[in-house]
């Protein structure tokens, strides 16, 4: 933007713009006496109308719920918009030009790369694609969609597309409607090379060869596109995205999001799902409040999309929540995250936001880690219904999945489970939910509340003492590891290795680390951050930044924290020899851990009861394994 809208604009904009034209085109409207409309609050669930608008006051009111105000205010309210995003919007839907108290319009007279004529060149790019999607040469494309369950008819109701394969396909169609080539390029439809010296080159088409689907804003006007590959041959990612312009920021949009608000402001519910294909199957399936983020994590900005769509949230306990007559009537942000560690770390991401939204946050865990798109196809349109009703509570799901690695008939098993499940409790702000979630955790382990409840405040101690000074999101990670554990440290020790000194880390030492070497979900989350930006055989100057991109924003203070503490060894000739003996020391922590869990299980089972050969020749490998491993 460039810079505040001028007050009089803003008059003009509410003067011209058509109120009783724009509610229309949400709320069924009738007489309801001289100069007066009404029809069924868009906000909140009613039978009998107690919605107003007076098109000559420039006014609207609710009754029911007691909302109101003018047309700026209405879509706001109805599409989720900030202030000044419904103002620009209005003014191009009422012919008012824009000025900006730092200088610059913006509005209907727009020239060059305004909002406007970018909206414009998306809007026909969007119906470019459509009608490409029908060449012989997209039968890839058509065939793609058919694998996947969608058939015409769905293609044409979420407007998908193709992309010819070649270089300016798309770029000679918009220079003959009358684009230049400023503002072709500023919509982000098209790249820029560059020639053998260096100077800037030809333009060319971004997206060649690739399915495609326009991302919309809530209005529904396209402000990008997402593109799948189709080709062996293409080089690119398997997903790309428009890249950030005036009108496309990938943290501010969320694909679907225009089909589903209707539906989201009525149940108050919202599904996050992760790709395109998840949400045509959703919509498909009868879950019509599924959107997804756009190449990106879900995120602050995000959360006030949605959080204005779905309504205030409140804090509600979960076991007032797990009553369905009640849930129904409450927000829902309903997450399907997988079941395995990935899943777990997006989860633990979550935990950034504030509190009030995490209380109304639920997980979706699908059978056989099946997508979506996935799980209709196999298994049809209930089963993708079915999976939004299994939800879960988050803190219920970041909980168990701690849990999960633990052996909870062992004394051991349980004190270890609690140490690694505590920490996220601590990390519960909402005062009413989290001794909730304590009580819960002990009857989890089979323990003793007042055990639980004072690991917990040490943790909560723990957690504020090493966030003096530091932000709340740097806080939530640093609660949890206790420093003076022997086995964390050794932990710590190999991630800051991995981490400060990948060139000094062999393969063969690098093999034996894996997600089951750590007890520590942090550090677990840490190891897959590594794993993500390639290992360390592609650490270079920029690993650290690769690392922390990969983790998300909860976690990068602590990949921070790792790559600068300081290592013990500071002998450049005896590097290799540390770096060898952290690691050594880690994995032997793990297998000691390991052969105690199956000497465990075996006492369980019994000499001569099913499983229990097994579980002997188990123990006899990691025996064998951990011996040659400190004879090495």
């Amino acid at each position: 933007m460039a810079g505040t809208i001028n007050r009089d604009d803003i008059a003009a904009v509410r003067e011209k713009a058509p109120l009783e034209d724009i509610v229309r085109e949400r709320v069924a409207l009738k007489q309801a006496g001289v100069g007066s409309l009404k029809g069924l609050c868009p906000f909140h669930d009613e039978k009998s109308p107690s919605f107003h608008v007076r098109p000559m006051q420039g006014h609207w009111h609710c009754f029911g719920c007691g909302e109101g105000g003018d047309v700026i205010a209405f879509i706001m309210k109805a599409d989720g918009l900030p202030f000044a995003d419904a103002v620009e919007y209005l003014a191009g839907r009422a012919g008012v030009t824009l000025r900006y108290e730092s200088g610059g319009t913006r509005g209907a007279s727009d020239g060059g790369g305004g909002r406007r004529r970018l909206l414009e060149a998306n809007r026909v790019a969007a119906e470019y694609f459509v009608e490409q999607l029908l060449t012989p040469e997209a039968k890839t494309g058509r065939d793609f969609l058919t694998g996947r369950g969608f058939g015409k008819d769905a293609a044409a109701q979420f407007g998908v597309g193709y992309a010819p394969k070649g270089w300016s396909a798309l770029l000679e169609h918009l220079r003959g409607k009358g684009f230049t080539e400023p503002e072709i390029e500023a919509s982000g439809l098209v790249s820029r090379g560059q020639s053998a010296s260096g100077q800037s080159a030809r333009l060319y088409d971004r997206f060649r060869g690739r399915l495609v689907w326009p991302i919309r804003a809530v209005t529904g006007e396209v402000v990008g596109f997402g593109a799948r590959k189709l080709y062996e041959d293409d080089e690119g990612p398997k997903y790309l995205n428009t890249p950030e312009t005036a009108l496309y920021k990938k943290s501010q949009v969320l694909y679907g999001l225009d089909l589903a608000k209707k539906d989201i402001a009525a149940t108050h519910r919202v599904v996050v799902v992760e790709g395109y294909t998840d949400v045509m199957a959703c919509h498909l399936s009868g879950v019509t409040t599924a959107v997804a983020t756009c190449g990106t994590a879900f995120g602050a900005d995000h959360v006030g999309l949605v959080r204005r769509l779905i309504g205030d949230i409140t804090t509600v306990p979960p076991n007032v929540l797990a009553q369905p007559s009640i849930r129904a009537k409450h927000p829902e942000i309903i997450f399907t995250f997988d079941a395995d560690d990935a899943g777990q770390n997006a989860a633990l991401k979550s935990f950034a936001f504030e509190p009030g939204f995490l209380s109304q946050t639920f997980v979706a865990v699908a059978p056989d880690r099946l997508d979506p798109c996935e799980l209709r196809l196999e298994r049809g349109d209930p089963a993708v219904v079915a999976l939004i009703e299994s939800r879960v509570p988050l803190y219920e799901f970041v909980i168990k999945a701690a849990l999960a690695g633990n052996d909870l008939e062992t004394p051991e098993g349980r004190v270890a489970a609690l140490r690694a499940a505590a920490p996220i409790v601590a990390r519960i702000k909402d005062g009413a939910i989290g001794p909730e979630y304590a009580r819960r955790l002990s009857g989890w382990l089979g323990m003793e509340p007042a055990e639980v409840m004072r690991a917990v405040t040490t943790a909560a101690k723990a957690g504020r003492g090493a966030a003096q000074g530091r932000p709340d999101v740097t806080a939530a990670v640093a609660v949890g590891p206790d420093a003076k554990d022997p086995v964390v440290r050794a932990e710590r020790l190999a991630l800051e290795v991995l981490l400060q000194m990948p060139e000094k880390v062999e393969p063969a030492w690098a093999a034996g680390i894996g997600p089951e070497t750590f007890t520590v979900p942090q550090y677990r989350a840490v190891l897959d951050g590594i794993a993500a930006a390639g290992g360390i055989a592609s650490a270079g100057k920029d690993w650290a930044n690769r690392v922390a991109d990969e983790v998300g924003e909860v976690l990068a203070p602590l990949v921070s924290e790792l790559i600068v503490s300081p290592v013990p060894q500071d002998r450049p000739s005896e590097m290799g020899r540390y770096v060898k003996s952290v690691l050594s020391r880690v994995q032997d922590l793990s297998l000691t851990r390991r052969i105690g869990e199956v000497r465990g299980r075996m006492q369980r089972i019994g000499e001569g009861n099913e499983g229990f050969q097994a579980a002997f020749a188990e123990l006899v490998a990691l025996e064998g394994e951990r011996r040659n491993h400190r004879e090495e």
